[in-house]
């Protein structure tokens, strides 16, 4: 199943203890459905507040429903800020995290004076001048295999810190001529993402926007495979897992 959801009122994707979450929500309206208790595998977690446009998840069931008609008779349990909206029987050997190929985030910065209320959730206010082309020149420099250690928390727990940057760009939404600010779009297309990797790098981008850091030290950030060097860690609330891939579909929309 394809699954979008609003990351705002949850505690991230992965069931926690006394948390309110997105896979515990999933998992009641499949107990609900079906009767059965059921365990989803996910493409990957998300933190709080962190959205998802194209979450990919895999179960087992007995049920008899049509795969049809999944979707809607999911969407009938879950709440209004979460969505199935695709649904395939698979191979049994199919699993949604090890199974994927690349995988697209997608963080949003709106850059001006005001806010879109009706976007608040997902964007991310960045009131102040922001160069764009240094922004690119320094994404730029992530594409290809890297040790991304400079880019990730110090708590994270993968054995290795490298990971291949397919294709990385920023998209830009004409000026909203009312609100006097515009919307930006990151986005970075790999074959996975360490813990708060993508926040660190656009944190590290806005740097190199607002002219605190040349666009050229992203090289030598990576090189020195040290988390100080690097920008803060932007706010999650302005990232989306944007797409899974398990094919060979091309990387940008």
């Amino acid at each position: 199943m394809t699954v979008s959801y609003d990351g705002t009122a949850y505690n991230g994707f992965q069931t926690q203890p006394g948390k309110n979450t997105v896979q515990d929500q999933l998992e009641h309206a499949l107990l609900r459905l079906t009767g059965e208790e059921l365990k989803i595998i996910a493409s990957g977690r998300t933190d709080a507040g962190v959205h998802a446009k194209g979450q990919v998840i895999n179960f087992h069931t007995h049920s008899r429903i049509p795969v049809e008609r999944f979707c809607l008779a999911m969407n009938s349990w879950l709440p209004r800020d979460i969505l199935v909206w695709d649904a395939k029987q698979v191979e049994d050997g199919f699993h949604a995290r090890k199974s994927a190929k690349r995988k697209t985030y997608r963080y949003t910065i709106r850059c001006g004076k005001y806010i879109d209320i009706f976007r608040s959730h997902f964007e991310v206010h960045h009131p102040a001048p922001l160069c764009v082309e240094s922004m690119r020149d320094g994404l730029k420099q992530l594409i290809g295999e890297h040790d991304f250690t400079s880019f990730c928390s110090t708590k994270t727990v993968a054995q290795s810190h490298v990971r291949t940057i397919y294709d990385a760009w920023i998209e830009c939404e004409p000026m909203d001529t009312e609100l006097q600010s515009f919307a930006m779009h990151i986005y970075l297309t790999g074959n996975g993402f360490l813990y708060n990797m993508v926040r660190i790098i656009v944190g590290t981008l806005i740097d190199i926007g607002e002219g605190k850091r040349s666009s050229s030290e992203i090289r030598s950030i990576l090189e020195a495979k040290d988390r100080s060097l690097a920008g803060p860690t932007a706010m999650p609330h302005g990232l989306m897992l944007w797409k899974v891939f398990y094919g060979e579909e091309p990387l940008r929309p």
